[in-house]
């Protein structure tokens, strides 16, 4: 049953388990996580029926994907073609590709700039059919 003190009411773990059908487990991790505001009054938590009127009205954050950041890097496939350039747009790389006189004797590492993690190496003619 919930506590008045004057004009507020406090909701306990028990009390919005009873109300809302929520496991007490997701109503405290709740409470942890910051998703729903509550005070802790030594062992026991606290919700007011403002922050329960909150959680309800505020949209849920939907988490957007992180647009990732490639860089291209051309280099040459043998011993006989060691330039590299590396380039930051698609278009650099196919400035770099279309300046070579043999487009087959080069691939391109796409590399995710964030994490450094190669994401796909392809053929240099492939990339250029593939961007135009």
């Amino acid at each position: 049953m919930p506590k008045k003190i004057g004009s507020l009411t406090l909701y306990s773990v028990d009390d919005l388990h009873e109300l809302l059908g929520m496991s007490k487990m997701t109503i405290r991790a709740y409470l942890r996580e910051g998703k729903l505001k509550g005070k802790k009054l030594g062992v026991q938590w606290y919700v007011t029926e403002e922050a329960i009127r909150n959680y309800f009205e505020e949209p849920e954050d939907e988490p957007k994907p992180k647009k990732r950041k490639f860089k291209y890097i051309v280099q040459g496939v043998n011993d006989l073609v060691s330039e590299t350039d590396e380039c930051f747009t698609v278009d650099e790389a196919l400035e770099s590709l279309e300046s070579q006189a043999i487009i087959s004797l080069f691939q391109v590492k796409i590399v995710d700039t964030d994490s450094d993690e190669i994401v796909e190496i392809i053929k240099g003619r492939d990339f250029v059919e593939r961007h135009t």
